[in-house]
């Protein structure tokens, strides 16, 4: 809408008001819709009654009567339009009268034909500068996404569609619906008795900076963020196949196809039918197309044509952890090193999130660029959980995340390591090591008695840090012996081990911590990506220690020679 007025040339006043409010819209971290039903969207700085009434329509239905008489005013796609360095509104509306362009899309389709210089005004040097600008517009966006930043702007995406009056289902497809660490573009499936009325629906979404494609079953968009939207829109007896193949994975798509065409049936988007005479078969959930096909339901999550299938064939595929099992809180750190908030605010943060167990586990002196706790800072801290731990129902777990030397050895002397509840043991420094080196140096860490958590096991920082290179396979050998956990580290950045892996370590009778690695108040909330990467690996409840209860927990992760039967305090 500032886009709109700014294009006027008028009412210049107005158009600042409509910009700040979208930048206060940005930095409000409450939910929008709880202000507007709550009548408090005034109560934010520069938001007035007029431009409230404006959001509140926004929000509820997609328009407003600011916005549709705005577009009276202009030709299609002009703010979209807008965007492209050195054109006006003047240039937009002869571009579209002559040629028709709405979209970015179309203007580099007509700049790459040569079709602009025909128009007045718009020479072969202009049109050389447009589609310049025009491709770059159309190609600026990241390579990979990482799930939380996706995950936001889905939730914004499906807000926005669910509000459609011709909308009825939606549902996220695609990488994210498979929780993969990154994501490529986002993918939603739309059910509607009326696909052309949602389609419009979806185009107006206010985020849209660039239509790619459309047709009469769906669109490609570039959003704001940079980020590709696949919208696809499905009639309520095709909506189940669509969302199937829409989720993916290829691989395992295709597969299921075979295993369909092999039952004498027809798997497309458009539905499953019989192969002989095209008969349609119906369908209402995804459970009931796996079913028709002989196979155990497939959650998304393992949806990679990685043995999910033959699992599903012989009714063994288990039933995999849920965020709701998790009773407790494992690997979080304050601000006795590198945290942001103290053991108390820590500790009433996770109480509230409703778990019985919260586990301090702050780095070892090693990581003196974290703030790793010298011993008496370390005793100091259990000192503090002490008195914190009296003023809350939460069971607090005194732990350490102590890195592994280079040498294989844990920091901490024993004496020290034995006197905690949790010891998690990672690596922070020396990542480059050879295959040989490293296997010996995880290995022999392996070995010592406090050794109960291998910690963000390879290392990795997504898009930014490779895992480190050993023999894997050996050192599962040597963790099962151990009869140590793995821990799936739900930090965004590191979702440390990754699928594959975990399903090695399973086939070895391994088990699991799946922690937050919370580094503030708001990184508890890693616990849901944690949960994602164990699904994916096909962990069930039973194969994870921190769904049992705060004993049994410290029972099982109680280090070297102390008594098995937890904390001592």
């Amino acid at each position: 809408m500032s886009s709109l007025l700014g294009l006027t040339g008028g009412e210049p006043f107005k158009a600042r008001a409509y910009e700040r409010g979208a930048r206060v819209l940005e930095r409000v971290d409450v939910d929008i819709g709880r202000l507007i039903e709550e009548g408090r969207l005034t109560a934010l700085k520069g938001i007035g009654p007029g431009l409230a009434r404006t959001i509140a329509d926004l929000h509820l239905t997609g328009t407003s009567r600011v916005l549709e008489e705005l577009r009276r005013h202009f030709p299609p796609g002009a703010a979209e339009l807008a965007r492209v360095p050195g054109l006006g509104i003047k240039q937009i509306a002869a571009l579209n009268a002559h040629l028709g362009i709405e979209t970015i899309a179309q203007l580099e389709a007509a700049c790459e034909a040569g079709e602009l210089r025909a128009v007045k005004g718009f020479g072969e040097a202009r049109e050389r500068r447009l589609l310049a600008a025009a491709r770059k517009l159309t190609s600026s966006r990241p390579a990979k996404v990482l799930l939380p930043a996706a995950l936001e702007v889905a939730e914004e995406v499906g807000d926005y569609l669910r509000h459609g009056s011709d909308v009825g289902a939606v549902e996220m497809a695609g990488d994210l619906r498979r929780w993969t660490e990154t994501v490529d573009d986002l993918v939603v499936v739309l059910g509607s008795t009326d696909p052309r009325a949602a389609l419009e629906h979806a185009l107006a979404f206010p985020q849209v900076a660039a239509v790619s494609r459309r047709n009469g079953s769906g669109c490609r968009v570039v959003l704001t963020t940079g980020l590709p939207l696949d919208v696809k829109v499905a009639t309520p007896d095709r909506f189940v196949t669509e969302l199937f193949h829409a989720t993916g994975a290829a691989a395992h798509v295709e597969h299921v196809q075979r295993l369909a065409r092999d039952r004498g049936l027809r798997l497309q988007p458009s539905g499953l039918s019989r192969a002989r005479g095209g008969r349609r078969v119906g369908i209402g959930s995804e459970a009931e197309l796996y079913r028709q096909l002989g196979l155990q339901y497939v959650p998304p999550e393992l949806r990679e044509d990685e043995g999910e299938i033959d699992a599903a064939l012989a009714g063994s595929l288990p039933d995999l952890v849920e965020v709701d099992e998790i009773r407790g809180f494992v690997h979080c750190h304050t601000d006795y090193s590198d945290g942001r908030h103290t053991v108390e605010q820590m500790a009433r943060a996770a109480e509230s999130l409703g778990l019985q167990y919260l586990t301090i586990t702050d780095h070892s002196p090693e990581a003196s660029y974290a703030g790793g706790l010298s011993i008496e800072r370390l005793k100091a801290q259990w000192d503090e959980m002490a008195r914190v731990q009296e003023t809350v129902t939460i069971k607090l777990l005194r732990g350490t995340e102590s890195d592994i030397l280079a040498d294989g050895s844990l920091d901490y002397p024993d004496a020290i390591l034995e006197q905690l509840d949790v010891v998690i043991a990672s690596i922070h420094r020396r990542h480059r090591m050879s295959a040989e080196e490293m296997t010996r140096r995880i290995a022999r860490a392996m070995e010592h008695p406090c050794f109960k958590i291998w910690g963000h096991a390879l290392g990795r920082l997504i898009e930014s840090r490779p895992p480190v290179e050993c023999h894997m396979e050996e050192i599962l050998d040597v963790i099962a012996r151990s009869r140590a956990a793995i821990e799936i580290n739900g930090d965004p950045h590191r979702l440390d081990m990754e699928p594959r892996w975990v399903r090695a370590a399973r086939g070895r009778g391994i088990r699991f911590v799946i922690s937050t690695d919370a580094h503030s108040v708001s990184e508890l909330g890693n616990l849901r990506y944690g949960v994602a990467m164990a699904r994916r690996g096909g962990v069930p409840a039973r194969e994870v220690l921190n769904t049992l209860d705060p004993v049994e927990f410290a029972r099982e992760v109680s280090p070297g020679p102390r008594p098995r039967g937890g904390s001592d305090r």
